[in-house]
């Protein structure tokens, strides 16, 4: 796999962000989930105008413009050759020093994965409903406590 990180691709063995990136040390930072079927990439445009909009509101600078970074998210997926999956598309605050001052990072990190993504466990599948799933692996009926406590039979 083929990740992006500041402009430049790395596999991702050797991808890696410097402990202290403030989206690490903080959680100062953005990012959109966005999903990707037969080879398109799912309403990209308006991934990438929320993406703006949070670092808007958050006074984050991405460092790249709205095409340059639809750009970088489909070209992230086709060296990764990916036709369905999921993409993680995060911009963090950048390299700071130790404390929550957000001045004293100069330059925000763009990072896109793009992969595949298992939504079910093996044994689970589409249109079981939990107490389903539970009697496959023998779980039988559960005993579930309500908002107040009160216990629901099923």
């Amino acid at each position: 796999m083929k990740i992006y990180i500041d402009g430049k691709y790395y596999d991702e063995r050797t991808a890696k962000i410097s402990v202290f990136d403030h989206g690490l040390l903080y959680g100062d930072g953005i990012f959109e989930g966005i999903r990707a079927y037969n080879g398109r990439v799912f309403r990209l445009k308006e991934h990438i105008d929320r993406l703006f909009f949070s670092a808007k509101s958050i006074l984050l600078t991405i460092p790249m413009g709205h095409a340059e970074l639809m750009a970088a998210v489909v070209e992230t997926c086709r060296r990764n050759k990916l036709r369905n999956g999921y993409i993680r598309l995060v911009v963090t605050r950048g390299v700071g020093t130790l404390g929550l001052n957000p001045n004293r990072c100069k330059n925000p990190s763009v990072i896109i994965i793009a992969g595949k993504i298992q939504l079910y466990l093996p044994q689970q599948h589409p249109g079981q409903n939990r107490s389903q799933q539970r009697r496959m692996r023998g779980g039988g009926d559960a005993e579930l406590a309500g908002l107040r406590g009160r216990v629901h039979r099923r």
